[in-house]
């Protein structure tokens, strides 16, 4: 199969691999290559694929992963290869996971400005009728 891994700027991977696998909200799953086209949403962790018989780890961020005849596209915003497991566990705990705390501050943020931008309407509306 040939995975690529795509990220906002670049071709992060573009090689022949014998295996994927890859976490989605319900868990691991694997992609060999005879299985069936497959759409999946990705969340922040690790991507696995064989490649010669040796598994290369990936610390991936959320993303969408299609599988289509013998090729395997990921797209995602981050992605981090490297040697050693334990240190791409952090990387997925502590920057992707934090990304998306400072995503879900942002969204409160803007959701209480919009609140107040409508209820300061609503009262421009009141002083202008009442």
């Amino acid at each position: 199969m040939k995975l690529k891994v795509l990220l906002p700027t670049e071709i992060f991977i573009n090689e022949e691999v014998e295996k994927v696998v890859a976490e989605a909200d319900n868990g691991y799953f694997c992609l060999l290559p005879r299985h069936v086209d497959f759409v999946s949403a990705l969340v922040p962790g690790l991507l696995i694929y064989e490649q010669e018989g040796r598994e290369v780890f990936l610390a991936i961020d959320e993303g969408i992963l299609a599988k289509c005849g013998a090729e395997v596209l990921v797209s995602t915003r981050n992605a981090v290869r490297g040697p050693d497991l334990g240190k791409l566990k952090e990387t997925v705990e502590n920057k992707f996971r934090s990304d998306d705390e400072r995503k879900k501050t942002a969204r409160s943020a803007v959701a209480k400005l919009e609140i107040n931008f409508v209820r300061q309407f609503i009262e421009l509306g009141e002083s202008r009728h009442g």
